[in-house]
């Protein structure tokens, strides 16, 4: 896509208005990670005129160990792609000293055929099956991190042998008002940054782990609650490292703790009238509303590598500490993996608390709201509600290992189809390629029970 003449000098005058001098234009890879290029605002503004921002389609081949994975979608000609960037994402850069700005890219294929592996465009994809039955997707993600001290700042508890980054000991409970004025002066910069990228952020509470929070963004539509939380993300690593920490958005870093989630609370409007689909007029809930949910129950298994990405992820998957072990839905039920929140016909939603904090944002929410949509197009019945404790029932049980959970997406045909044979396949050799990467390297524990004792 080239931008019209009209467009570019917009463009221009926003960049000398802010005094940009440098321009960082980025994508997501399956990771979350940004990824991309940084260029004077020159340069930036002749490749907006003649297709000049480019990418190697292997950036989508990437394994979370920088590792390359190719096969017959992701080759090793390793063939560029065209970044086209999204205007409206474009946002200063607050904590760079030189003035600099961002803008999220997608990438495009010679033929300005979008490429059908990048983590933002299948969730464009999942977003279009809505619209073309005349849906709208909304969705709000909550965010819980841990805060990690430092070498040099860790005061209360020694250093963890070899490791960068340790425990920060205090631990004052779930919904501690003292735990968030232990940071305030963190918070108060990320808040800052948010709203200079335009991130709306609502509610920040402490969790129940040491130094654990969670952070709320503001419902809306999916892709740019997508945008904003692959920024968020970036925004709270780099202002932990300014305040002498680091933040991890890791499942399960800590086995004797919580791990830490990305709730997804998703509904589904009509794009005509703006009322929500899964209530009637009198509040009660509709088919759809239940068909969403039990398309939840029925696929969340087969997506469970875009909510749980990682061997690490399946160690929050467990019963203890608060997650959930299976689909079952119920009403203001935390223990179930489903929870229909109280409130009216305007906010009937689902939340859905599988996925963890460690999620590609883009591919979380594209294969929670695919496994809603199949339900409400096949019209599948979900099981009863549950008012118990579900952790211990078998029913609905959730993959206890990645392995197990890539077998169930490649089975899964709906997902080749909704989300594109490229995708779920590269992905899936992406995963399998990190995993075997995992198990070759010896593992603390190995090594201490392992190593002298067999």
């Amino acid at each position: 896509m080239k931008y019209d003449s009209k467009k570019i000098d917009h463009i221009k005058k926003w960049l000398a208005k802010n005094n940009i001098a440098d321009v960082e234009i980025l994508v997501s890879d399956f990771a979350g990670i940004s990824r991309g290029k940084v260029m004077p605002t020159a340069k930036f503004v002749e490749g907006l005129r003649s297709y000049g921002h480019r990418v190697p389609e292997a950036l989508f081949g990437l394994g979370i160990n920088c590792d390359f994975t190719y096969n017959a979608f992701v080759t090793e000609q390793e063939v560029d792609l065209f970044l086209v960037p999204d205007l409206q994402t474009m946002r200063i850069v607050p904590w760079h000293e030189t003035p600099t700005a961002c803008v999220i890219c997608d990438p495009v294929k010679e033929n300005q055929e979008q490429t059908e592996v990048a983590p933002r465009q299948v969730l464009k994809k999942v977003v279009s099956l809505y619209e073309k039955k005349g849906w709208r997707p909304i969705i709000a993600p909550e965010f819980e991190f841990f805060l990690l001290a430092r070498q040099e700042t860790i005061e209360r508890e020694p250093m963890p042998p070899r490791g960068i980054s340790g425990k920060i000991a205090w631990d004052t409970g779930e919904l501690s008002i003292t735990g968030l004025e232990e940071f305030k002066a963190l918070f108060s910069d990320i808040s800052r940054y948010c709203r200079v990228m335009g991130i709306q952020i609502d509610t920040l509470t402490h969790e129940a782990g040491p130094a654990q929070f969670e952070v709320n963004i503001s419902h809306g539509e999916p892709i740019s609650i997508a945008d904003q939380a692959f920024m968020f993300k970036r925004i709270v690593k780099r202002v932990a490292i300014q305040h002498g920490m680091f933040a991890s958005f890791m499942a399960k870093p800590y086995p004797d703790q919580y791990g830490s989630a990305m709730h997804m609370h998703q509904s589904v409007v009509d794009i005509k009238t703006g009322k929500n689909v899964f209530a009637d007029s009198k509040g009660n809930d509709t088919q759809l509303f239940l068909s969403h949910i039990a398309g939840l129950q029925e696929y969340i298994p087969a997506v469970m590598p875009l909510l749980a990405p990682y061997a690490n992820s399946y160690l929050r998957i467990c019963d203890r500490f608060d997650a959930p072990v299976n689909t079952h839905w119920g009403r203001e039920n935390r223990s179930a993996g489903l929870r229909v929140p109280s409130g009216g016909k305007e906010g009937r939603r689902v939340e859905n608390r599988i996925a963890g904090a460690d999620v590609n944002p883009y591919l979380a929410f594209a294969g929670s709201l695919v496994a809603g949509y199949i339900g409400m197009i096949e019209k599948l019945v979900p099981d009863d509600p549950t008012d118990e404790p579900a952790y211990k029932t078998d029913h609905h049980r959730l993959p206890q290992h990645l392995f197990s959970s890539l077998d169930e997406m490649e089975d899964c045909e709906p997902l080749r189809k909704y989300l594109g044979e490229a995708f779920v396949q590269t992905y899936l050799d992406v995963k399998r390629e990190e995993y075997m990467a995992n198990i070759n390297a010896l593992s603390p524990w190995e090594i201490r029970y392992l190593m002298l004792n067999v």
